[in-house]
Formats: structure tokens, sequence, C-alpha cells
């Protein structure tokens, strides 16, 4: 393949610390590259640095003659007394940009809800965002940089994006480099990833899915090697103590061993393991919302919302941008009255809520992070520990200086990390996220997740991200033309209907993904009531069933109660066995770092290891054929 661009030795530091030393990497035809990292390790540095627009301290970047570079950084550049028309395809004659089926395509994926002339100035942040957004793709570029390109896209949008990007080049053509936070964007678009950390730049292939199956087993060999390391550590340093006046004598080539090795001890990564937070008792009644809807000024946002949430329930709402799920959530959070019918809470409820403004942080915006959490509490207890506030922020990825730093004076990320932080040790039973993504990078989400995964309350999560609420939530609700209603099929079903609903709004649809948001509400038809036992309806009757609308998940076949019983057995005996080879693969993994230099003896190993993966692997086959009977 052919080379587009590259980077020899790039060194890159600000006044406090080094970004990057000696990072050579290049982008080839065809190459389509996700940038993962945690905040603030220089992922947009990066790009920056690529795309020619930061000047690097050292080392150089180089670019085949004649390659056109197209950036998405998040700055807004744009130009308020522009209209959309005019910054999108510029000064081109209506003929021709409307006769592009590409240009056609990127307006209507993205820019369909707002009006052609509409001043720049007029338009909110995020509808900003997707106009540059728009502006870029409608160009021709050898190499497209973005630099988290889903920020203020909903869903469908982002879908939309994966699907143009996949289609822009033809196969080995052209270059693709995406900074983001969205784990299902780039396992849809990347082939390969690159992890930022510790000042260099760590290349993986595949997109996210295959890079955490790589970097975990990367860790475990790290982990064995340091371990063994830190063996001969231990035995050089209890040597070097042996007695004061025996030191002068030990030969000096053992003393520079073990200084060498004190030396060469990397630096702990920001771990968070912040996992069992007590929860306060939750009864049967969690809250209930009967006929429910909200009005303003002559508008209705929602309507006849039907749903009774119950403990332990852990639910998703997808909607376009204005489509009324701020509004839902304001309703539960009962920040915000119903305008028709009622919201009716438990008396043992307790409300936790991870809002998009950081309003409580507002209030606290001049007070160091330290005397915060000294007011909540002076200890708290994880796992059986008391830990003090400097301990627990290490654990959420705080380095010490912060403790110090006035709230205002936090990033976007570090914010999150203290709102969510602020949030549990509330101890809510009734934890509502409303876009709990945003400015957070993938160990952060990763992290947040694990926690969700043993969080035994009530869950309702709103966000774009697709993994996080695939991974973290049971079942998916959408608002859609106001109504709420049960997705069985998930956030594909959603897509799928509106897709049908935008394609039904133009003559002879295009057949596009639709528009990304930004205050309309789509049209799907007559609303349909939730799925049996889900407990919410679009206000058309509680408990009746309305035919399956188009999207919507093929029927399945009903198991019988034997099969069903039989199901869940053998559930339970795969779910043993996992855990035993789970204890037999840690077993022979020690025993290999034991002895690596016992080669016959690590082959043997290996045989068994492999044979244990295989069974791993038809065990978990097994597993989800009795996981779809079971239910």
């Amino acid at each position: 393949m052919a080379h587009l661009l590259g980077a020899e030795a790039l060194h890159l530091e600000y006044p406090t610390r080094v970004v990057f030393d000696s990072v050579t990497l290049g982008i080839d035809e065809g190459d389509r590259i996700g940038i993962v990292g945690r905040n603030g390790d220089g992922k947009s540095s990066l790009l920056g640095m690529l795309a020619g627009r930061i000047d690097p301290d050292g080392g150089r970047v180089t670019r085949r003659g004649g390659v056109r570079v197209g950036v998405l950084d998040q700055a807004d550049t744009l130009d308020d007394d522009a209209t959309v028309g005019h910054a999108v395809v510029g000064d081109r004659p209506q003929h021709e940009w409307a006769g592009d089926a590409g240009v056609r395509d990127v307006i209507n994926g993205l820019i369909a809800d707002l009006a052609w002339d509409a001043r720049l100035g007029t338009l909110s942040g995020g509808q900003r965002r997707r106009v540059a957004l728009a502006a870029l793709l409608v160009g021709e570029w050898d190499v497209l940089m973005l630099d988290e390109p889903t920020n203020h896209l909903d869903v469908e949008g982002i879908a939309w994006l994966a699907a143009h990007l996949k289609s822009r080049w033809p196969r080995n053509q052209g270059g693709l480099l995406l900074v983001t936070h969205d784990r299902w964007f780039l396992d849809e678009v990347a082939t390969a990833t690159w992890e930022v950390h510790d000042r260099l730049v760590e290349p993986f292939e595949g997109g996210y899915a295959a890079y955490v199956l790589q970097r975990v087993e990367r860790d475990r060999q790290a982990a064995a090697i340091e371990q063994k390391r830190q063996n001969l550590m231990k035995k050089e340093l209890a040597w070097l103590r042996r007695g004061a006046p025996a030191r002068t004598s030990k030969p000096k080539f053992r003393i520079d061993a073990a200084n060498a090795l004190i030396a060469d001890v990397p630096p702990p990564r920001d771990t968070l393991q912040l996992n069992r937070l007590a929860v306060a008792r939750l009864g049967k009644d969690v809250v209930d919302l009967v006929d429910a809807g909200v009005s303003f000024d002559g508008r209705q946002i929602i309507e006849g919302v039907e749903w009774h949430i119950a403990p332990g329930e852990r639910t998703a709402i997808l909607g376009a941008n204005g489509a009324g799920k701020s509004t839902l959530l304001s309703l539960i959070a009962g920040t915000l009255a119903p305008t028709q019918g009622r919201v009716k809470r438990g008396k043992t409820v307790r409300l936790g809520v991870l809002d998009q403004q950081f309003t409580h942080l507002e209030e606290i915006a001049d007070d160091r992070v330290r005397d915060v959490l000294a007011r909540t509490r002076t200890t708290y207890q994880i796992d059986g520990k008391d830990l003090t506030p400097a301990q627990l922020l290490e654990r959420l990825g705080f380095a010490r200086e912060h403790l110090s730093a006035r709230v205002r004076e936090l990033s976007g990320g570090q914010k999150r990390r203290l709102q969510l932080l602020l949030v549990l040790l509330s101890e809510p039973n009734l934890l509502i996220l409303d876009e709990p993504s945003n400015d957070v990078d993938t160990d952060m989400l990763a992290a947040m997740e694990d926690l969700l995964d043993s969080w035994p309350g009530t869950l309702i999560v709103v966000s774009h991200d697709r993994y996080l609420l695939e991974r973290a939530t049971d079942q998916q609700y959408a608002i859609l033309d106001g109504r709420l209603r049960h997705l069985p099929g998930g956030v594909d079903q959603y897509l799928a209907l509106r897709a049908a609903a935008t394609a039904g709004q133009r003559p002879g649809g295009s057949g596009s993904v639709g528009r990304s948001g930004g205050g309309a509400s789509s049209s799907v038809g007559s609303p349909t009531t939730a799925g049996a036992g889900a407990g919410a309806t679009s206000g058309d009757g509680a408990g009746s069933t309305s035919a399956v609308g188009v999207g919507d998940a093929a029927p399945v076949p009903t198991a019988s109660a034997a099969e069903v019983r039989q199901a869940r057995k053998d559930l339970a005996r795969i779910e043993r066995r996992l855990s035993r080879i789970a204890d037999d693969e840690a077993k022979l993994h020690e025993k290999i770092t034991a002895d690596p230099t016992n080669y016959d003896a690590v082959a043997a190993l290996d045989g068994t290891l492999r044979a244990l993966a295989d069974e791993r692997e038809a065990l978990e086959l097994e597993w989800l054929e009795a996981a779809e009977i079971a239910g």
C-alpha cells in the first residue's frame, strides 16, 4: 500500500511535562485507525502534529507530495455571520452540489433538520458541530482526521457517520484517523488502533474489541515479567541491607544491578477500583408514571406514558436530540411536574442524578477538591477497608496534586469523575445517568461499566454511546413521536424505525439513516405498546399488544416449560465448568511463568491450555444457545 504521511522521532513537551518522546509511525492507503487513551495523554496533540497544526519540539512529520489532509478538531471556528448552506458548500452553484450524490447524502445524514439559510450565530453548539462535520465531509481528501466526531450526534447520527466513512473510499484508498471515546463507533469503522500512553503510541490490530483482547494479553505478560522483577529486586535489596559494615565489601556490579532494578521500576498507571458502595434498601415501589405527559407553550413534548419502574430495573432511553429524553428524566427525578397524568414515587426511593451540566459542581466551583470530600465524609469504606479522600480519588484516576485544585480548574473528564463519585457516595438506590460518557475516556468508561455491573439499585441511562447502553442496561425504550415505546430488538430496532420514519417523510425516500436530531421529532405512525412485563406503554391501553412495526424484532418461537427448565440447568452446569476452566488456566499460567526455561514442560502446559481454550469456546456457544431458550 502507498504511503500517505508519517512521523519520525516526534518529541513534544509542555512546561510541566513531556507528552511524546521519540514517536515514529505511519499512515498508508486504506488505513482506518482509531486513537484511544486517557484524557490528557496527548491524543489531540498527536492529531495536531500529524495535521501540521502543532509543531513538534523534535522529530518531523513527512507527507507524500500532493496529499490532501482534512481535519475536524474540537475548536469551533465557524463564522457566525455565514449561513448553513454557505458553510457547507461555499459558493458552488446549486446545480453542481445538488447533483452530487455524496453531498446530498451528507446533507441528509447530518443537517436535514436545519434551515439552509439559517445564520450560524443562531445555532446551538451541537448544531454548529454538525455543520462543521458536514462541511468537512463534502470535501475531497486523501487523509481525514476526526477529533471526537460523534460529539453532539445521537445514536442514528453515529450509525450514519459510521456507514458513510466505511463507504467513503474504495478498498485500500485514503487514510482515516479517529480520536473518539465511542467504542461501538471504533469497532464499526477502525481496522487498527493506536493507544496513546506513557509518552508513546502503541499500535494494535483491529478495532476496539480486538484492541482490548490484545491489551489484556499484553498486561498479563507484563504482570508476569514484573512479578519476576519484583522477586529479584527484593532478593537484591535484602542482600544490600545485610549490615552496614558488609556493604563496602560487596561487588560493585551487584550494587549497580540492584540500583538499576529500583530505577527501572515504572510508575503505576492510574486505576479505578471503586467497587461496592452501600445502597439504601429499595422497596417494591420505585416510580410509576400514569398517563404522564408534558407540554410547553402549547407544544406536546411527551404524552401518554405508562411506566412502572421496578426495583433493580436497568433501562436505556433512546431518542433523537430534542425528542424529550431529558424531559422524561426530569419527570422521574421530580424536578418537573407533568402537565397531564401523574407521577407516583415510592417512600424508600433515594435518587442520585448525574446530569450533563455539572449542576452540583457549579455550586462548589471555587472549593478545593479536598474540602469538598471532607465535608461529605472523613473516611469511606470499600471492600471492608477505610479509605481517605486522597486514596479514593487516586482510585478514580486522580493524581495527588489534584486534591488541592479548585473544582473549576478540573478538566471535563475530571469533573465527570468527581461528579460520579459524589453521586455514588450519597448512597442512592435509583440512579439516573444523563450522558455519562461525555468527556470520559475509554478506560474510565470501562471502569464505570464494571462498577454499574455490580450496582444493585435501579438504573436509568440516557446516552448516545451505544456500547455503554448495550453493556450496562438490560432493556431499551425509545421516545418516538412523543411516546415511550419498548424496543425488544434494542438499538438496531430503534435505528430501523427511525430510518423507516425518515424515509416515509421524503417522497420516494432516499434510504439514508436520516437526520441526526437537533429538535425535530420523527413520526413513526400509530404508537405501540411496550412488551409484556416491561411496564411501559404508549398510553393506548396498558397490556394491549400492537402489530409488529417496521424494524421490530422477529418473533421468537416460544419454548415449553420443560425446555426452559432444562436450559436453566444447562446454564448452571456450563457456568460451573467455565469457572473451573478459568481457575485451571490461571494455575497453568503460574506454572509457565514460574519456570519458563523448562521448554518441554512449557510445551506440555501450553498444549493443555489450548485444549482448555477449545473447550471454553464450545461451552460459550452452548451457553448462548441455552440462554436464548432460558430467556
